[in-house]
């Protein structure tokens, strides 16, 4: 069923917003994960940036495992800032399906 081209195209301006709305609260919004008992934490915004590294001081004892730490940390709170950022933007996405709109 076709709609109205205005009506569409006020939908799609509303969805813009909405987008760009969403994308400067990710770009607010921190999630943190530690590795190695604690020993490192690493913050990372929901724009997938890292906002902070925090480093025990005993961790400095064994570089090796340092390094290690600070991956694990680091990928796990990407992995959780990208869980972030599909959650909210996957619901405006969403609303592009109820839009009508052939191979959308």
């Amino acid at each position: 069923m076709a709609q109205n081209p205005a009506k569409m195209m006020k939908q799609m301006q509303k969805l813009q917003e909405d987008m760009a709305r969403a994308q400067e609260k990710l770009a607010e919004e921190t999630v943190s994960a530690s590795a190695g008992g604690g020993a490192v934490t690493v913050t990372v915004t929901g724009a997938l940036e890292f906002a902070d590294i925090t480093i025990a001081p005993e961790a400095l004892e064994d570089l090796e495992m340092l390094q290690d730490t600070i991956i694990a940390a680091s990928n796990e709170a990407m992995r959780q800032a990208q869980h972030l950022a599909n959650n909210r933007m996957g619901a405006i996405a969403g609303a592009l399906g109820n839009m009508g709109i052939p191979g959308l």
